[in-house]
């Protein structure tokens, strides 16, 4: 690939200083990477309508709409949520720090800027957010429906399989909103209020239902969710057709795919966890996959198609 196909990373440099300015810019661009400018929160919060950056350098304290402000207000905004912002404080303005993590923030610098920590933490701030783009992909990929959440129920992202299962509970919804619908937002509250890993809520639509998966909390401010499109009689005649699978061994694959534990399944089922491991080995045998895993990844794929 050559060099002029490749992407340069954008950083987004937040400053009412001149002289602060000419030296990020300057460092920044020296270091190969793309550089906007803003003097002022408002300024920043208009350019942002139009360009999301890789990153945000935000100075902390500023004339009119201060760096505490204008960040709430880009994570306020469901397009711009996951772009770390990166604070810029003085030496003495400690209190500072405590209040740019609490609106948002994933790191900060202390003023005057230290050319080689500034490269530092922003290569390594860069590099996670990329991380993270590239495992919502990868979850897209292997076809699962998967979307992060706020403790309130917000929505932080979701991969573009969840975003059309929650389309299809409500049309009228839209990515761009950070309140999930309605129909949607109830019964995850409840989930997140048992904050159980494992636990999950329905979502009943006639024959079918939306599942609600409490997966993991990262940190205090995030929590995974699964989302299963349950459909279970027309997926179980859909994998025994495709798959060459007994009544049985279809059902408890659909229950695999769903992420269910064999005890889960036994429950459902009304047969012992020891049958639905014997039902396993067998769907192993006919699918020519040795893990769990991999027969649910089969599963998801044809009940995709």
């Amino acid at each position: 690939m050559s060099g002029a196909n490749v992407r340069r990373d954008t950083v987004l440099v937040v400053d009412d200083e001149p002289d602060s300015l000419r030296f990020l810019t300057d460092t920044l661009e020296g270091a190969g990477i793309t550089v906007l400018v803003a003097i002022s929160g408002s300024a920043a919060l208009d350019l942002l309508e139009h360009v999301v950056p890789d990153l945000i350098l935000m100075d902390a304290v500023m004339p009119g709409i201060d760096g505490f402000e204008t960040t709430s207000r880009i994570k306020a905004r469901p397009e711009l949520a996951q772009v770390p912002v990166v604070f810029m404080t003085g030496l003495t303005e400690s209190e500072h720090v405590i209040e740019g993590f609490e609106v948002g923030g994933v790191d900060y610098l202390r003023k005057p800027v230290n050319v080689h920590e500034l490269l530092v933490r922003v290569r390594v701030h860069l590099g996670n957010a990329r991380a993270m783009h590239a495992s919502a992909a990868g979850l897209d990929a292997t076809g699962r429906l998967m979307m992060s959440v706020d403790p309130q129920g917000a929505l932080l992202w979701c991969t573009p399989l969840a975003e059309r299962a929650i389309k299809r509970v409500n049309p009228e919804w839209s990515k761009g909103e950070t309140a999930l619908p309605g129909e949607i937002r109830a019964p995850l509250l409840r989930l997140l209020a048992r904050d159980a890993p494992g636990a999950s809520v329905r979502i009943e639509q006639g024959d079918s239902a939306l599942e609600l998966v409490m997966i993991a909390r990262y940190r205090e401010s995030e929590v995974l969710i699964r989302l299963n499109e349950l459909n279970p009689k027309a997926d179980v005649a859909s994998l025994q057709q495709k798959l060459a699978l007994t009544d049985r061994e279809a059902e408890v694959l659909l229950w695999i795919s769903y992420g269910k534990s064999n005890g889960m399944i036994s429950e459902v089922l009304a047969i012992s966890p020891r049958t639905v491991q014997k039902h396993l080995e067998r769907i192993y045998e006919k699918l020519g996959v040795e893990t769990r895993a991999a027969a649910a990844a089969v599963a998801i794929k044809v009940l995709g198609t």
